[in-house]
């Protein structure tokens, strides 16, 4: 038996986390039991792409809400690197960060957990084609809503064709290459929201965790000047 085979999947879920809400906990725990991940490793970004929009936390602001919502939760970890880096994190050169030899190797089968919306969009991420040569990519859809290739750019279609399988228990058979999707229940949160609440003076509780709002509000956060 290869050693990929004697290694559960990791689940790899990387954002700004601007700040990290319930969407982002209910998408990484329903990924867990529906794909069998031993844990999902939470991957704040340091310095978001260009292309994205600014975070208005600090990344260490941003790392230590993450490590307020995932604490008591022994399936979620926390990884510093991309806040750490002293470089732009796209999740190519993260995921190869985290096939060295010192981090998670090889053989071990990776998870990228990612939404419909950004799936969509993943043919204008930096290096794109090489995600699947470093992990698997899992896609958190509605119930009842699968994707169609033919809604996809052409280039992601066809890897999207050529990569899908339907049994999650295929990602234990190899480190990366193939796509999968899961069911999430749909909670209509949204970091933007959580924003302009916070910045409004209205109260966005139950939308994140009190520990992350208590955060916010120690540090004023997320308020107008």
């Amino acid at each position: 038996m290869s050693e990929a085979l004697t290694l559960r999947p990791l689940g790899i879920f990387g954002g700004t986390f601007d700040p990290v809400h319930c969407g982002h906990l209910r998408l990484a725990e329903e990924a867990a039991d529906a794909l069998a991940l031993d844990t999902v490793r939470w991957i704040p970004a340091g310095q978001p792409p260009a292309r994205l929009r600014p975070p208005l936390a600090s990344a260490r602001q941003r790392l230590e809400m993450v490590r307020r919502a995932i604490d008591g939760n022994a399936r979620f970890e926390i990884d510093a690197g991309e806040v750490e880096a002293d470089q732009t994190s796209y999740t190519v050169l993260t995921l190869e960060r985290l096939r060295l030899p010192t981090v998670c190797g090889t053989a071990r089968p990776l998870v990228l957990l990612t939404g419909a919306d950004a799936f969509a969009g993943m043919s204008s991420w930096h290096r794109w084609e090489r995600l699947f040569e470093l992990a698997h990519v899992a896609v958190a859809c509605r119930p009842g809503y699968s994707i169609q290739a033919d809604s996809l750019p052409p280039a992601l279609a066809e890897v999207y064709r050529q990569r899908l399988c339907d049994d999650p228990a295929e990602l234990s058979e190899a480190p990366a290459g193939r796509i999968v999707s899961f069911a999430m229940t749909p909670l209509g949160i949204s970091a933007t929201r959580i924003r302009e609440a916070l910045a409004k003076r209205t109260s966005p509780r139950y939308l994140l965790p009190d520990a992350v709002l208590d955060y916010i509000h120690l540090h004023s956060l997320y308020q107008e000047s």
